[in-house]
């Protein structure tokens, strides 16, 4: 069988692919090497999804793995929005069930066209961001 790429420049995008990406990869094996030491010494759960969570959210862990899923071929790509849109539906929908209570508690307009705007700038600000972290 014919390969229609050499072997040589496989093996050097491999290696490229580990320099570019060497720190969420080490992230995320630091992140399952935990996971799988807790387990061993019975850690509560809660204590341990608590850990990976906060670590995560720290270390940007959690879009470092959407990065490296992005790379996949034609279904990366699809993973990723599909994964990320989500979060933009939750935060409008909150920013909408926070309205309600707001009106029916205190009934201030002024509080609900600020929190709404606060919101729409949180949206715009990460949309901003990753447009940016995209471009570089």
């Amino acid at each position: 069988m014919q390969l229609s790429i050499p072997s040589s420049k496989i093996w050097q995008r491999i290696v490229y692919f580990f320099k570019a990406n060497y720190r969420i990869i080490l992230i995320w094996l630091g992140i399952l090497i935990f996971i799988k030491v807790a387990f061993y010494f019975h850690l509560q759960k809660s204590v341990i999804a608590t850990f990976v969570v906060l670590f995560g959210l720290l270390a940007q862990a959690f879009t470092g793995l959407l990065s490296l899923i992005s790379y996949i071929p034609f279904i990366g790509p699809m993973i990723t929005k599909v994964i990320s849109l989500p979060l933009f539906l939750l935060i409008n929908g909150i920013t909408y069930i926070t309205t309600i209570v707001f009106i029916r508690k205190k009934g201030g307009k002024k509080n609900i066209i600020i929190s709404r705007s606060l919101t729409n700038a949180l949206l715009i600000g990460v949309i901003i961001g990753f447009i940016l972290g995209k471009l570089f």
